[in-house]
Protein backbone atom coordinates (compact mmCIF):
# COMPACT_ATOMS: atom_id res chain seq x y z
CA UNK A 1 0.00 0.00 0.00
CA UNK A 2 3.24 1.91 -0.41
CA UNK A 3 2.84 5.29 -2.27
CA UNK A 4 5.22 6.28 -5.00
CA UNK A 5 2.86 8.89 -6.48
CA UNK A 6 3.99 11.20 -8.48
CA UNK A 7 5.64 14.47 -7.82
CA UNK A 8 5.99 17.93 -9.89
CA UNK A 9 8.43 20.75 -10.59
CA UNK A 10 6.20 23.47 -11.94
CA UNK A 11 8.11 26.26 -13.99
CA UNK A 12 6.42 29.38 -15.24
CA UNK A 13 6.33 30.32 -18.82
CA UNK A 14 5.28 33.93 -19.44
CA UNK A 15 4.43 32.92 -23.19
CA UNK A 16 2.19 30.33 -24.29
CA UNK A 17 3.79 26.62 -24.85
CA UNK A 18 2.46 23.62 -26.60
CA UNK A 19 0.51 21.27 -24.52
CA UNK A 20 2.06 17.64 -25.03
CA UNK A 21 1.78 14.20 -23.88
CA UNK A 22 3.79 14.83 -20.89
CA UNK A 23 2.42 18.47 -20.33
CA UNK A 24 0.98 18.26 -16.34
CA UNK A 25 -1.02 21.90 -15.39
CA UNK A 26 -1.28 22.92 -11.97
CA UNK A 27 -4.12 21.11 -9.32
CA UNK A 28 -4.85 19.95 -5.65
CA UNK A 29 -3.32 16.38 -5.82
CA UNK A 30 -4.03 13.80 -3.27
CA UNK A 31 -3.30 10.44 -2.53
CA UNK A 32 -6.54 8.44 -2.02
CA UNK A 33 -7.55 5.10 -0.46
CA UNK A 34 -11.55 3.84 -1.13
CA UNK A 35 -12.92 1.14 1.35
CA UNK A 36 -14.33 -1.68 -0.35
CA UNK A 37 -18.14 -3.25 1.80
CA UNK A 38 -15.92 -6.59 1.29
CA UNK A 39 -13.17 -5.21 3.30
CA UNK A 40 -10.33 -4.25 0.75
CA UNK A 41 -8.29 -1.09 0.38
CA UNK A 42 -8.24 0.32 -3.05
CA UNK A 43 -5.24 2.79 -3.65
CA UNK A 44 -6.06 6.04 -5.87
CA UNK A 45 -5.37 9.87 -6.70
CA UNK A 46 -7.83 12.90 -6.45
CA UNK A 47 -6.53 15.45 -8.92
CA UNK A 48 -8.92 19.11 -8.65
CA UNK A 49 -8.93 22.38 -9.49
CA UNK A 50 -6.30 24.64 -7.47
CA UNK A 51 -9.06 27.51 -6.58
CA UNK A 52 -12.22 26.59 -7.38
CA UNK A 53 -14.76 23.93 -6.20
CA UNK A 54 -15.14 21.17 -9.40
CA UNK A 55 -17.76 22.04 -11.81
CA UNK A 56 -17.85 18.13 -12.60
CA UNK A 57 -15.98 14.95 -10.92
CA UNK A 58 -15.00 12.34 -13.28
CA UNK A 59 -14.91 8.75 -11.50
CA UNK A 60 -12.65 6.77 -13.89
CA UNK A 61 -12.51 2.83 -14.26
CA UNK A 62 -9.78 1.83 -16.03
CA UNK A 63 -9.04 -1.19 -18.89
CA UNK A 64 -8.61 -4.77 -18.26
CA UNK A 65 -5.74 -5.29 -15.66
CA UNK A 66 -4.72 -8.37 -17.07
CA UNK A 67 -4.00 -6.73 -20.20
CA UNK A 68 -1.80 -3.98 -18.44
CA UNK A 69 -5.16 -1.45 -17.68
CA UNK A 70 -4.50 0.37 -14.33
CA UNK A 71 -4.98 4.23 -12.89
CA UNK A 72 -2.10 5.41 -14.63
CA UNK A 73 -3.31 4.00 -18.38
CA UNK A 74 -2.75 7.01 -20.64
CA UNK A 75 -6.37 8.84 -21.15
CA UNK A 76 -6.87 8.62 -17.56
CA UNK A 77 -3.42 10.09 -16.38
CA UNK A 78 -3.64 12.97 -19.09
CA UNK A 79 -7.17 13.92 -17.71
CA UNK A 80 -6.00 14.31 -14.43
CA UNK A 81 -3.02 16.18 -15.53
CA UNK A 82 -4.80 18.51 -17.95
CA UNK A 83 -8.88 18.89 -16.83
CA UNK A 84 -8.56 20.73 -13.16
CA UNK A 85 -6.65 23.12 -14.88
CA UNK A 86 -8.38 23.93 -18.10
CA UNK A 87 -12.12 22.94 -17.40
CA UNK A 88 -12.73 23.00 -13.73
CA UNK A 89 -12.98 19.09 -13.54
CA UNK A 90 -11.89 16.88 -11.35
CA UNK A 91 -10.43 13.51 -11.98
CA UNK A 92 -10.62 10.41 -9.38
CA UNK A 93 -8.39 7.45 -10.68
CA UNK A 94 -8.04 4.30 -8.86
CA UNK A 95 -6.70 0.99 -9.13
CA UNK A 96 -9.30 -1.87 -9.19
CA UNK A 97 -8.85 -5.17 -6.82
CA UNK A 98 -5.43 -6.90 -7.50
CA UNK A 99 -4.59 -4.18 -9.47
CA UNK A 100 -0.77 -2.27 -8.97
CA UNK A 101 0.17 0.96 -10.15
CA UNK A 102 3.18 3.19 -9.18
CA UNK A 103 0.80 4.57 -6.99
CA UNK A 104 0.95 1.28 -5.05
CA UNK A 105 -1.27 -1.94 -4.87
CA UNK A 106 -5.12 -2.27 -4.22
CA UNK A 107 -5.85 -5.15 -2.20
CA UNK A 108 -7.56 -8.23 -3.24
CA UNK A 109 -7.54 -10.40 -6.37
CA UNK A 110 -9.09 -9.18 -10.11
CA UNK A 111 -12.59 -11.11 -10.21
CA UNK A 112 -13.57 -10.67 -13.92
CA UNK A 113 -15.81 -7.86 -12.98
CA UNK A 114 -18.20 -9.10 -10.12
CA UNK A 115 -16.43 -8.47 -6.90
CA UNK A 116 -15.67 -5.16 -8.96
CA UNK A 117 -18.99 -3.87 -8.09
CA UNK A 118 -17.70 -3.10 -4.55
CA UNK A 119 -14.98 -0.95 -5.76
CA UNK A 120 -17.20 1.24 -8.35
CA UNK A 121 -19.58 1.19 -5.52
CA UNK A 122 -16.38 2.31 -2.95
CA UNK A 123 -15.44 5.18 -5.35
CA UNK A 124 -18.88 6.82 -6.14
CA UNK A 125 -19.29 6.72 -2.15
CA UNK A 126 -15.70 8.41 -1.37
CA UNK A 127 -16.75 10.91 -3.76
CA UNK A 128 -20.41 11.49 -2.11
CA UNK A 129 -18.55 11.56 1.41
CA UNK A 130 -16.31 14.25 0.20
CA UNK A 131 -19.21 16.59 -1.14
CA UNK A 132 -18.81 16.76 -4.86
CA UNK A 133 -20.86 17.46 -6.79
CA UNK A 134 -22.22 16.24 -10.73
CA UNK A 135 -20.71 13.05 -10.63
CA UNK A 136 -20.14 11.26 -13.96
CA UNK A 137 -18.48 7.59 -14.76
CA UNK A 138 -16.11 7.57 -17.29
CA UNK A 139 -15.24 3.45 -18.42
CA UNK A 140 -12.23 2.75 -20.67
CA UNK A 141 -12.51 -0.55 -22.11
CA UNK A 142 -13.14 -3.36 -19.45
CA UNK A 143 -14.00 -0.04 -17.24
CA UNK A 144 -17.49 0.29 -19.68
CA UNK A 145 -18.66 -3.10 -19.02
CA UNK A 146 -17.90 -1.76 -14.69
CA UNK A 147 -20.39 1.27 -15.76
CA UNK A 148 -23.03 -0.63 -17.68
CA UNK A 149 -23.33 -3.66 -14.94
CA UNK A 150 -23.36 -1.76 -11.95
CA UNK A 151 -23.63 2.13 -12.90
CA UNK A 152 -27.86 1.94 -13.35
CA UNK A 153 -28.32 0.56 -10.02
CA UNK A 154 -29.22 1.23 -6.66
CA UNK A 155 -27.11 3.32 -5.06
CA UNK A 156 -24.59 4.06 -7.66
CA UNK A 157 -27.54 5.72 -10.02
CA UNK A 158 -28.81 7.38 -7.31
CA UNK A 159 -25.43 9.88 -7.24
CA UNK A 160 -24.16 9.77 -10.55
CA UNK A 161 -25.50 12.10 -13.85
CA UNK A 162 -24.83 9.98 -16.27
CA UNK A 163 -21.65 7.71 -18.09
CA UNK A 164 -18.97 8.05 -20.76
CA UNK A 165 -17.59 4.71 -22.48
CA UNK A 166 -14.47 4.56 -24.01
CA UNK A 167 -14.23 1.71 -26.80
CA UNK A 168 -16.69 -0.58 -25.26
CA UNK A 169 -16.40 -4.47 -25.99
CA UNK A 170 -20.00 -5.29 -24.85
CA UNK A 171 -17.98 -8.38 -23.36
CA UNK A 172 -19.14 -8.94 -20.16
CA UNK A 173 -22.12 -6.44 -20.03
CA UNK A 174 -24.88 -7.73 -21.66
CA UNK A 175 -28.98 -6.61 -22.86
CA UNK A 176 -30.27 -6.81 -19.26
CA UNK A 177 -27.86 -4.20 -18.18
CA UNK A 178 -28.48 -2.27 -21.44
CA UNK A 179 -31.90 -2.20 -20.69
CA UNK A 180 -31.30 -1.02 -16.97
CA UNK A 181 -29.39 1.93 -18.13
CA UNK A 182 -32.54 2.61 -20.51
CA UNK A 183 -34.78 2.41 -17.44
CA UNK A 184 -32.58 5.18 -15.95
CA UNK A 185 -32.66 7.68 -18.13
CA UNK A 186 -29.79 8.83 -17.46
CA UNK A 187 -27.25 10.04 -20.44
CA UNK A 188 -25.13 7.25 -21.55
CA UNK A 189 -22.42 8.81 -23.94
CA UNK A 190 -20.50 6.32 -25.93
CA UNK A 191 -17.52 7.09 -27.87
CA UNK A 192 -16.08 4.16 -30.29
CA UNK A 193 -12.81 3.98 -32.51
CA UNK A 194 -13.43 3.58 -36.10
CA UNK A 195 -10.63 0.98 -36.22
CA UNK A 196 -11.72 -0.75 -32.17
CA UNK A 197 -10.49 -4.45 -32.11
CA UNK A 198 -13.92 -5.40 -30.32
CA UNK A 199 -16.68 -3.35 -31.34
CA UNK A 200 -16.73 -0.88 -34.40
CA UNK A 201 -19.08 2.28 -34.69
CA UNK A 202 -22.07 0.63 -37.22
CA UNK A 203 -22.34 -2.25 -34.99
CA UNK A 204 -21.92 -0.25 -31.55
CA UNK A 205 -24.89 1.70 -32.64
CA UNK A 206 -26.97 -1.30 -33.55
CA UNK A 207 -26.11 -2.75 -29.61
CA UNK A 208 -26.90 0.44 -27.91
CA UNK A 209 -30.01 0.90 -29.41
CA UNK A 210 -31.74 -0.68 -26.45
CA UNK A 211 -30.49 2.33 -24.50
CA UNK A 212 -32.74 5.81 -26.20
CA UNK A 213 -30.30 8.25 -24.67
CA UNK A 214 -27.37 6.41 -25.46
CA UNK A 215 -25.37 8.67 -28.22
CA UNK A 216 -23.09 7.03 -30.18
CA UNK A 217 -20.22 8.56 -31.78
CA UNK A 218 -17.72 6.87 -34.01
CA UNK A 219 -14.40 8.56 -34.13
CA UNK A 220 -12.31 8.70 -37.47
CA UNK A 221 -9.02 7.01 -37.56
CA UNK A 222 -8.80 5.99 -34.08
CA UNK A 223 -8.30 2.03 -32.23
CA UNK A 224 -8.91 0.91 -28.94
CA UNK A 225 -6.20 2.24 -27.04
CA UNK A 226 -6.39 5.73 -28.60
CA UNK A 227 -2.87 6.36 -29.22
CA UNK A 228 -1.79 9.59 -30.97
CA UNK A 229 -2.01 12.97 -29.34
CA UNK A 230 -4.98 14.25 -31.74
CA UNK A 231 -7.38 11.41 -29.81
CA UNK A 232 -6.82 12.00 -26.39
CA UNK A 233 -7.26 15.77 -27.11
CA UNK A 234 -10.69 14.39 -29.36
CA UNK A 235 -11.82 12.32 -25.78
CA UNK A 236 -10.81 15.15 -23.53
CA UNK A 237 -12.71 17.68 -25.17
CA UNK A 238 -15.71 15.20 -25.61
CA UNK A 239 -16.05 14.00 -22.00
CA UNK A 240 -15.43 17.93 -20.85
CA UNK A 241 -18.39 18.75 -23.30
CA UNK A 242 -20.92 16.25 -21.95
CA UNK A 243 -20.21 16.82 -18.20
CA UNK A 244 -20.05 20.66 -18.42
CA UNK A 245 -23.35 20.69 -21.01
CA UNK A 246 -21.77 22.55 -23.49
CA UNK A 247 -19.51 21.99 -26.13
CA UNK A 248 -15.86 22.31 -24.71
CA UNK A 249 -12.88 23.01 -26.90
CA UNK A 250 -9.80 22.38 -24.34
CA UNK A 251 -6.69 24.91 -25.41
CA UNK A 252 -4.02 23.51 -27.20
CA UNK A 253 -1.25 25.82 -25.39
CA UNK A 254 -0.90 26.61 -21.55
CA UNK A 255 0.90 30.32 -19.99
CA UNK A 256 1.88 30.37 -17.14
CA UNK A 257 2.83 27.38 -14.45
CA UNK A 258 3.27 23.55 -15.58
CA UNK A 259 5.83 20.51 -15.56
CA UNK A 260 6.95 17.63 -17.32
CA UNK A 261 6.31 14.22 -16.44
CA UNK A 262 8.03 10.84 -17.34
Amino acid sequence: MTSTAEKFDFSDHQTPTEIRASTVLPAQRRDIELNTADGLTLVGEFAAPLDNSPSATLITLHPLPTAGGFMDSHVFRKASFRLPAMANIAVLRFNTRGTCSPRGCSDGEFDGGASERQDLLAAVKWAVDEGLENLWLVGWSFGTELCLKYGAVDPVVENIEGAVLLSPPLHRAGEQDLDAWAASQLPLEVLVPEHDDYLQPAEAAKRFERVPQARVTGVDGAKHLWVGEKYVSRVLDHIAGVVLGQPTTLPTQWSGASAKAD
